[in-house]
């Protein structure tokens, strides 16, 4: 075999989102790509706000002198120092710039993360429905990841399913709010009652526990929702993040970790993780995508244009007799699938051109995921074929 086992392994059970999306691929040479509903990736299919293009005709017509030259390998310090003044605003704690690292993504944040603190057998709690890539994140880093169910019908964390599940090699455990694939933003009472029962393990165990707050949803709430800063709730959290969704630059991929100023040993913790970026192979984030985002810091596309396409897509699937949770944030619906094999679901979604991810791709079979992030207009041209599939397996 011309590559490892263990990848092969991996490439046979890993994405189903690539997997769909490549079937969206056929059906639109097939069947023409307005005809095709592709809800697969999530792919923002907004553009950057005016800011980000603005300040990019600026640098581009007025260069700075060492622009893109190397740099420190935690990045610019004006990036970080804008970084650091947004987190403490958030949660009035003094984050400074040297808690900050700029990094290729949030995938190369939370690598450079599990990198820094995992020995050899340690144990990563995921949350069940999770982001398939934790698992793999995990592996490349010698350590073991260990499921734990979120409530089924809320989808909220049960905290004693996660204090049964912590044990003397649990090193760390990944949170996602708002979620993917479930779109739930965690409660500010129920990140503080985490933070106090881990308290306690560290204390039960005698060893630090992270929390690893995967944040790239940040800013995408709706309702007036509080997305709350982890960093005030839980003391040993370190936020991983990109601007890949809230300044709508995926294929930038521009994000930052950044640790709690009241960590355990923190500076410790900026030494390991500065070392590993480098090691890595990522060295530093883009030059010209950290001096764009420092100023944009306080910039967002609109989220009014996702809440408009959530209600749509919410109400009218609800209207159908499909079940979920009402997103309060992200751009992901996760319904229940009328059928109880989820992927015979989606294969039946296909014949009417829809093009969705079972739930079995996030740990969660008997689920689908939409991700609707793509034009409204195709949103509004889908609904005929939705009311098609409702008729077909709602009644089956």
């Amino acid at each position: 075999m011309a590559i490892a086992d263990k990848v092969q392994g991996f490439i046979e059970r890993a994405s189903w989102i690539r997997k769909m999306f490549e079937e969206g691929a056929t059906l639109r040479e097939k069947y023409g790509a307005e005809n095709v509903f592709d809800f697969t990736l999530g792919n923002p299919a907004v553009e950057p706000p005016e800011a980000f293009r603005v300040q990019l005709l600026e640098l581009a017509q007025r260069p700075l002198s060492g622009m893109h030259r190397y740099m420190n390998n935690a990045g610019h310090e004006q990036t970080r120092a804008a970084v650091a003044d947004i987190l403490t605003e958030k949660s009035g704690l003094p984050v400074a710039a040297r808690h900050v690292i700029m990094t290729c993504g949030a995938g190369g944040a939370l690598n450079v993360i599990l990198k820094t603190i995992l020995n050899p057998g340690e144990e990563v709690i995921i949350l069940t429905p999770y982001f398939v890539e934790y698992k793999f994140y995990i592996d490349n880093h010698g350590g073991v990841p260990v499921e734990v169910w979120t409530d089924r019908e809320t989808f909220q964390p049960d905290i004693e399913a996660i204090s049964a599940a912590i044990g003397p090699k649990t090193r760390a455990l990944i949170l996602n709010s708002p979620n993917n694939p479930t779109g739930v933003v965690y409660p500010r009472e129920t990140l503080a009652a985490l933070g106090r029962m881990l308290e306690q393990k560290e204390k039960e165990l005698g060893r630090q526990i992270y929390v690893i707050s995967d944040e790239p949803y940040a800013r995408l709430s709706y309702d007036g929702k509080e997305v709350p800063s982890i960093f005030a709730c839980i003391r040993n959290a370190v936020i991983a993040t990109s601007h890949s969704k809230d300044l709508a630059l995926p294929g930038e991929r521009i994000g930052y970790l950044a640790a709690n100023p009241q960590m355990r040993e923190v500076e410790q913790f900026m030494e390991g993780a500065i070392f590993c970026n480098r090691v890595l192979g990522f060295v530093n984030a883009p030059a010209l995508m950290q001096l764009l985002v420092a100023g944009l810091q306080r910039a967002s596309v609109d989220v009014a244009e996702y809440q408009k396409k959530r209600d749509l897509l919410y109400n009218h699937l609800s209207a159908l007799g499909f079940q979920m949770v009402k997103p309060d944030g992200g751009f992901y619906l996760f319904p229940k699938s009328p059928l109880a094999d989820d992927v015979e679901f989606v294969k039946q979604a296909q014949k009417h051109n829809l093009l969705l991810v079972p739930g079995s791709g996030f740990g969660a079979p008997g689920f689908f995921r939409i991700a609707y992030c793509v034009d409204l207009a195709m949103i509004e041209a889908s609904l005929p074929a939705w009311d098609k599939l409702a008729a077909e397996t709602l009644s089956a």
